[in-house]
């Protein structure tokens, strides 16, 4: 590759990222328009509330895989920038969780809350769903460089490793609800397995002894 491309491609300025950032948000919240306007149309099909509980859990899944394959990418491609747009990522994956959340409390269940606490209780994938959305909950309160700064990078970097049992929840939350092919759900499963396995073959490498090779940082990095 040309020494003169590689640098630009890997260290670009501040606002080819803000235009990176950009293109990132509008192709993350495309999805969300999209079902806002098929429901508008009223073309979301014979069980609209399944189309949109559906695509909701796809996506918060989808941008859950791109947010934790932000630091593999990071450390195999050497391009540090991409931490700037995990944070993002991070977001839209709790915002269409939340969408997925809300799909069921509002349009399924009508705020029948003894109803949903029955539900959670005994339908064991609901129950799994929602302990994801707890264990991400406190992950997007604390997204912030402030909270990073009031928490700590290690306190910040330890509770952040939650993304794991997330990742792992959504999975099982999927395989349980889905009956009959299980295609997606396994795909998402080897996706998850292959990004929380490189994961810890980079944890192994870094313990190590020996001296740090040249992408170990004092910045806390990415669970």
């Amino acid at each position: 590759m040309n020494a003169n491309v590689l640098p630009r491609w890997r260290q670009p300025s501040a606002t080819q990222i803000r235009v990176v950032k950009v293109v990132i948000f509008v192709l993350c919240v495309l999805p969300a328009l999209r079902l806002g306007v098929l429901m508008w149309r009223n073309e979301l099909g014979a069980n609209p509330i399944e189309h949109i509980t559906r695509a909701t859990g796809w996506w918060a899944l989808t941008v859950l895989a791109l947010t934790l394959a932000v630091t593999p990418l990071r450390r195999v491609l050497s391009v540090h920038w991409l931490l700037r747009v995990r944070r993002m990522l991070g977001l839209f994956c709790f915002f269409y969780a939340s969408l997925h959340f809300v799909t069921y409390v509002w349009l399924d269940q009508f705020f029948d809350w003894q109803g949903i606490i029955a539900d959670v209780i005994k339908r064991p994938f609901i129950t799994v769903g929602f302990s994801a959305l707890l264990a991400m909950t406190p992950l997007a309160l604390t997204s912030t460089s402030a909270m990073v700064r009031r928490l700590g990078a290690k306190r910040w970097l330890a509770l952040h490793r939650l993304v794991y049992l997330v990742a792992i929840l959504g999975v099982v939350h999927f395989l349980w609800l889905v009956k009959k092919d299980l295609t997606e759900p396994l795909v998402f499963f080897g996706v998850f397995a292959l990004l929380l396995g490189v994961r810890v073959v980079y944890w192994l490498k870094d313990r190590r002894p020996g001296p740090a090779g040249p992408l170990r940082t004092s910045v806390p990095k990415m669970p």
